[in-house]
């Protein structure tokens, strides 16, 4: 099994190495499974349980203080499995997972998922808000009102960069940790994709991740997985035109760089893709950083 992961797309982290750290256990974790979606899920659920990343738990703060998570999977035969607007589930791509083998749908959305995670055994009612996070939000003054008020409050924050108010530069990609896999074993492929979403969002906004063709996509000649500016990435599905780049002939590496470059053309937002075809692994981004780890297991 050759596995994939990537941490996030955005500025350059303050602790990298504990960060790196993490991403190679999960890397590890995916390459010793048994199938690829095995291996994407067993990789992911590592990350979202660690608050360095925006996943799971220490996930981004919604307007009303909620963090709500998000996920997608694919495999190469297109089943596709996706949920969104989930509070208190730390396993976001376990129940995309349900979704994908369990249920005749593609995507089941809020409390009616969180019920879908409970019937399945998914831990529910998990606490995801961190004091960094709870300390970040509160200091912004947050509204208390309806729904103008949240919209005036996010205005000047959503988009800003890092989750600080203010504006934003070109290539920030503001909570940039949202995390993702890719795996095959030779023959066929899986991809996923998880997130806490954006802070300072409007409650129950929904971005990329858990549309499919914008944060993952996966076909029989490899898989995709997106990180960054979520609605820029879902504007012009990143992860689809990085695949249809491997569906021409073209390697894992070329196809990333490829679709970046095209993302940066149209949108001049931040954003980063992990790319796996049979051959190999690549990876590219337009913001400061991105970190990934390749693990393979024969």
């Amino acid at each position: 099994m050759r596995v994939i992961v990537h941490g996030g797309a955005g500025s350059a982290p303050e602790q990298p190495e504990p960060r790196q750290a993490v991403l190679d256990e999960a890397a590890k974790a995916g390459a010793a499974a048994g199938t690829p979606l095995d291996a994407v899920e067993a990789a992911v659920r590592v990350l979202e349980s660690s608050p360095r990343f925006n996943a799971g738990v220490g996930g981004a703060v919604q307007s009303d203080g909620v963090v709500r998570t998000d996920a997608g999977v694919m495999t190469a035969d297109r089943r596709i499995g996706a949920v969104c607007s989930m509070p208190g589930v730390e396993h976001a791509v376990s129940v995309a997972r349900v979704v994908a083998e369990e249920t005749p749908h593609i995507f089941v959305a809020g409390e009616h998922a969180v019920a879908l995670a409970d019937a399945f055994g998914i831990e529910t009612g998990v606490d995801l808000l961190t004091d960094e996070k709870r300390e970040r939000y509160e200091s912004e003054d947050p509204p208390n009102e309806g729904i103008e008020a949240h919209l005036d409050w996010l205005a000047s924050r959503f988009g800003s960069g890092d989750d600080d108010a203010g504006e934003r530069s070109e290539r920030e990609a503001p909570d940039h940790d949202t995390v993702g896999a890719v795996a095959g074993d030779g023959e066929t492929f899986a991809a996923a994709t998880s997130t806490g979403g954006r802070s300072f969002a409007l409650a129950g906004r929904v971005g990329d991740v858990p549309q499919v063709g914008s944060g993952f996509f996966c076909t029989d000649a490899g898989g995709a997985s997106a990180t960054g500016a979520g609605e820029d990435i879902a504007r012009v599905t990143l992860t689809e035109r990085a695949v249809s780049y491997l569906e021409s002939g073209l390697d894992a590496q070329t196809a990333a760089e490829l679709a970046i470059e095209e993302f940066d053309a149209v949108t001049g937002s931040g954003a980063g893709v992990i790319v796996l075809d049979a051959d190999g692994a690549g990876s590219a981004f337009n913001t400061d950083a991105m970190q990934t780890s390749v693990a393979v297991d024969e």
